[in-house]
Order: structure tokens, then C-alpha cells, then sequence
């Protein structure tokens, strides 16, 4: 089986890679830290399997599976077990979910079974997908997006102004408040996004149908 590495910490990466090695049906052809190097890599590369990291800039795991090509079975590998993160990843194309706290031989054996057909999930992650699915979900429609969830209603405004390519005072203009405000608001979006600049925030915005 061919495997594909997607995690924004190399040393984490580095730790899969040399468990895996170990397993004489697996090799790793890929890897990635990032959302952009990750579709690019997997589109080239064709894995079979995709080991996922859930949380990372630019819209994790979740942008990964709506960009990446049809083809590879992708198991989500996440330090969180929040119902919201697996069930946004499994909605989103996700074969399976598993924690970070998973054993080397469990990880492999996960791989061996998502390649073959099946749906794999840490012991009490299952439950989440099941209650969402039925309707019985506590959390009946939890965020896909923790961090656009995370902006204000006028945060969001802003970014919607910034991703039509409004400039600051056009923005300021348009919601009468002053180019300081604009540039506050501006900043707070970038930092919740975790954007860098502008331009890789209008990609983020355009992505979610932002503008």
C-alpha cells in the first residue's frame, strides 16, 4: 500500500514514517506539512492511502479532502477527539478517524483496513458519527470550519469585503467605521484564520464561497 503523510510537524511525520517502514506492505511515497503542498503531493503521487492531520492552517484536513482528486482513502489522524472535528472530517470525505494516542501495529492495521472498504474510528470516536448521522447528535450541526466560526459578524463582514478585493478605506467606507477600525478587524481575521497576508486570505475566503 502506498501511503501518503499529511501533518504540519515534521517530527510527528517523522515518527509515522519510521513505524510504517516497518511494515513490509506499506511505503510511504509522500509527505506534507502544509494544505497546499498536501493536495499538490497527493494528486502527483496517487496513494492509496492518506494519513490526514485534522488541524493545520489554511482550513486542515478538511480543505485537503476537497481538493485532493478522487482515488485515495483518506484516514484522519488527529491529537483531537472532538465531536466536531470527526464528524466535520467524515462529512467531508474521510474514511476513518483515529487519535495520535494510537500504537504503531494499530495505525498499520487502520491503513490495511480503510484500503480494504472498511470505516475505522478510535473506540468511542464511532459513537459521534453514528448520533450524527441518526439525528442524535448533542451537537446537531457542529462547525465545519472551527475558525471561520470563530469571527465576529463584523470579522466576517470585513472578510467578505477583503476577499471582493475591497481596499481598507473602500471597507470603511462601505460599513462607516474608520481605515484604524478596517485595519483592526483585518488583523484579528488574519490571526483566527491563521492567514499570513491578505492574498492567502482571499484564497482561504474563496475557498469556503466567501465573498
Amino acid at each position: 500500500m502506498r501511503v501518503f503523510l499529511v501533518d504540519d510537524h515534521a517530527v510527528f511525520r517523522s515518527g509515522v514514517r519510521a513505524e510504517l517502514s516497518r511494515e513490509t506492505d506499506m511505503e510511504v511515497v509522500g509527505e506534507a506539512g502544509g494544505v497546499g503542498e498536501a493536495i499538490a503531493g497527493i494528486n502527483a503521487a496517487k496513494p492509496d492511502v492518506v494519513l490526514l492531520d485534522v488541524h493545520m492552517p489554511d482550513g486542515g484536513g478538511v480543505a485537503v479532502l476537497a481538493g485532493i482528486d478522487s482515488g485515495p482513502v483518506c484516514l484522519a489522524l488527529s491529537v483531537s477527539d472532538a465531536a466536531e472535528d470527526v464528524i466535520a472530517v467524515i462529512r467531508a470525505g474521510a474514511r476513518g478517524y483515529v487519535t495520535k494516542t494510537i500504537s504503531g501495529s494499530e495505525l498499520a492495521d487502520g491503513i490495511r483496513r480503510v484500503s480494504g472498504g472498511d470505516a475505522v474510528f478510535s473506540p468511542r470516536l464511532a459513537g459521534f458519527v453514528l448520533d450524527s448521522f441518526t439525528g442524535k447528535s448533542p451537537v446537531p450541526e457542529p462547525p465545519l470550519d472551527p475558525e471561520l466560526d470563530s469571527l465576529t459578524p463584523r470579522e466576517l463582514e470585513v472578510l467578505r469585503l477583503l476577499a471582493r478585493g475591497y481596499t481598507y478605506r473602500e471597507i470603511a467606507e462601505s460599513l462607516f467605521i474608520s481605515v484604524k477600525t478596517v485595519e483592526t478587524h483585518a488583523s484579528n481575521v488574519l490571526r483566527k484564520t491563521q492567514q499570513s497576508n491578505r492574498n492567502a486570505l482571499t484564497r482561504w475566503a474563496h475557498r469556503r464561497r466567501i465573498d
